[in-house]
């Protein structure tokens, strides 16, 4: 399996870092990419992600949270990092008109930036959308003929938005929130009419901890002695259960989505040797 999102910088994973890390690869997990999402980040990430260059890769990019913040060191930051070894993609980056963190004229604005850089530095994009799919589409839609690929991560949204996505040939990332039968309802519909080949899979850790997860592997009953670590943390070591709750809405094994999926990622991150 592969983990093609998982927050490692976020300071929850302070604690317990290479225990977390044991975890997933005892668990299967083969590779995890580490999310950039604002100046902080970027940078943790490739630090981290330099220690076990087998096993982990990083992106860079500014969430639309902190489009707000976005300026010109932002730009020679990714840049910069684009050169390492360890930096496969671009992102997270995109639009968020659910929160609303940063207005949405700049939200667009620093999209853009970021799409002509994925252009120009010959890198995949890492992208989020929520509450905002007709602006988010019209712009994907005028930048994506030069883009080296896409993906839209953590998807939620609608039948019509997946179908938009895979027309503009781009992969799309499922995370826990396919566990989950109540909230996750209408994802659950539409995950089956996902082409197989677009298909890929994440934890987005330490957020939506897959509710088919058992209680008694959860963070707090793993880590009581860690004061700071609750039941809701969600780690790369969970990525089995998103990979079975697929393989159940599509008819398939989990050992089948985790392969087929894995081999995905490989191909988007350039990932080499497999």
């Amino acid at each position: 399996m592969i983990d093609i999102g998982a927050n490692l910088a976020h300071e929850s994973f302070s604690l317990d870092y290479p225990q977390l890390l044991q975890r997933a690869w005892a668990a299967g997990v083969q590779h995890i990419v580490l999310t950039g999402s604002c100046r902080r980040s970027n940078q943790a990430v490739s630090l981290l992600a330099a220690e076990d260059p087998a096993r982990l890769s990083c992106t860079a990019g500014v969430h639309p949270h902190h489009a707000a913040d976005w300026n010109d060191e932002d730009a020679r930051l990714i840049r910069q990092l684009a050169t390492l070894p360890q930096l496969v993609s671009l992102g997270e980056c995109g639009l968020d008109y659910y929160r609303d963190l940063s207005p949405r004229e700049v939200q667009r604005r620093v999209f853009i930036a970021q799409l002509q850089l994925a252009v120009e530095l010959r890198r995949p994009v890492f992208l989020h959308q929520r509450g905002a799919h007709e602006d988010f589409l019209a712009i994907l839609s005028e930048y994506r003929p030069s883009l080296v690929d896409a993906c839209v991560h953590c998807f939620t949204d609608t039948h019509e938005a997946m179908e938009s996505y895979i027309a503009l040939d781009c992969h799309i990332g499922i995370t826990g929130w396919v566990c989950d039968a109540r909230r996750g309802s209408s994802l659950r519909a539409l995950v089956p009419h996902i082409p197989i080949e677009r298909l890929m899979i994440e934890t987005d850790a330490p957020y939506l901890l897959p509710s088919n997860v058992p209680r008694s592997q959860r963070p707090s009953s793993l880590h009581s002695d860690k004061p700071g670590i609750d039941g809701r943390r969600n780690e790369p070591a969970y990525l089995p259960w998103v990979a079975e709750a697929l393989g159940t809405l599509r008819g398939e094994t989990g050992d089948a989505i985790a392969r087929k999926t894995a081999d995905n990622a490989r191909r988007f991150f350039r990932l080499y040797p497999a």
